[in-house]
C-alpha cells in the first residue's frame, strides 16, 4: 500500500511535467504501464517518436528497478527520478 507522501510525489511530478510539456508547446503521449503481476512503470512518455520510461522514488536511497519484462520488450530509454534529480524532470528547457 503506497503512503499518502508517495502519491502526493507522484501526483506532483506527473502535474509538472504536464505543465512543463504545455509550456513548451510538446507533444507528447503519457500512459502508465503495469502486469498482472504487478510491475509497473509510473510514467511512460512517447515525443518525437521516442519512448521514454520512468520509476519516481521517494527516497534517494532505495534501489530504482525496471522490470526485464519491460526492458526486453520496448526500447525505451529508462530514468529513475528521486528528490535529488527530479527538478531536470519538471522544470528543464532541454525535454528528456
Amino acid at each position: 500500500m503506497y503512503s499518502v507522501k508517495v502519491i502526493l510525489w507522484e501526483n506532483f511530478l506527473i502535474s509538472e511535467r504536464l505543465k512543463l510539456l504545455r509550456y513548451y508547446n510538446q507533444a507528447a503521449q503519457m500512459y502508465f504501464w503495469r502486469t498482472k503481476q504487478r510491475q509497473e512503470i509510473d510514467y511512460l512518455e512517447i515525443a518525437r517518436d521516442k519512448l521514454s520510461a520512468f520509476k519516481f522514488k521517494w527516497n534517494p536511497n532505495k534501489k530504482i528497478y525496471f522490470s526485464k519484462t519491460f526492458t526486453s520488450n520496448y526500447n525505451a530509454d529508462v530514468k529513475g527520478i528521486t528528490r535529488t534529480n527530479f527538478r531536470d524532470f519538471v522544470m528543464s528547457d532541454k525535454l528528456v
